[in-house]
């Protein structure tokens, strides 16, 4: 399958990248990992640049994403267990444990999972179900999922380039440690957040 995800993305460029992305939030065996470094290892020496990588991977999440939503919200939750269960589960390599873990993790964290879960493997692709069976807010749904996905992307893409020939052994850390990624986002962000608020208190001041 990587053979054919590098042949892909080697011919046909951005419009590969947010296609296997889409497809990628909805049949999770495609690991992102790989297509995203990949991308940008490309983009040293192909004509592809880094914000056109992002803006079509995140492009590509954002339909995948709205696919699994209306998922969510138009079909019933007995009906998406007959599905699984079946033979579009094996299919698509669901597995109920799978959804039922996304759905858990939707119900503990609320509607800012759809921001970070997009960093954490098969939460990524499935947390756009439980949103859409909550009947999330389609407007912040979108807001939030482009957010947490551009996020993702644009570190995977620029790991890529800055890996080099090395880009594939990257994937695979970034695979196995995507918690750690996701420490990272957080303490960057609260520590953003905070020294805005300080620099908005002293201006009233």
């Amino acid at each position: 399958m990587n053979t054919t995800i590098i042949d892909f993305i080697s011919n046909y460029g951005y419009l590969a990248v947010a296609i296997l992305i889409a497809v990628e939030n909805i049949f999770p065996p495609i690991p992102s990992e790989i297509i995203l470094t990949f991308s940008g290892f490309l983009s040293i020496s192909a004509h592809l640049n880094l914000g056109g990588l992002i803006i079509a991977s995140t492009i590509g999440a954002l339909v995948g994403a709205i696919v699994l939503y209306l998922l969510g919200k138009l079909i019933s939750f007995e009906k998406l267990e007959r599905l699984i269960t079946g033979k579009w589960g094996k299919i698509l390599h669901f597995k109920m444990e799978h959804l039922e873990k996304a759905q858990r993790f939707f119900e503990r964290h609320g509607s800012s999972t759809a921001f970070w879960g997009r960093f954490l493997p098969v939460v990524r692709s499935l947390i756009s179900v439980p949103a859409g069976m909550a009947e999330f807010p389609i407007k912040r749904f979108l807001i939030f999922t482009a957010g947490g996905s551009l996020i993702w992307n644009a570190v995977l893409i620029v790991v890529g380039r800055l890996a080099g020939a090395s880009w594939e052994r990257f994937s695979v850390l970034i695979e196995k440690y995507s918690f750690v990624l996701l420490a990272v986002v957080v303490l960057i962000g609260g520590s953003g957040y905070l020294i805005y608020r300080i620099k908005m208190k002293r201006s009233t001041k």
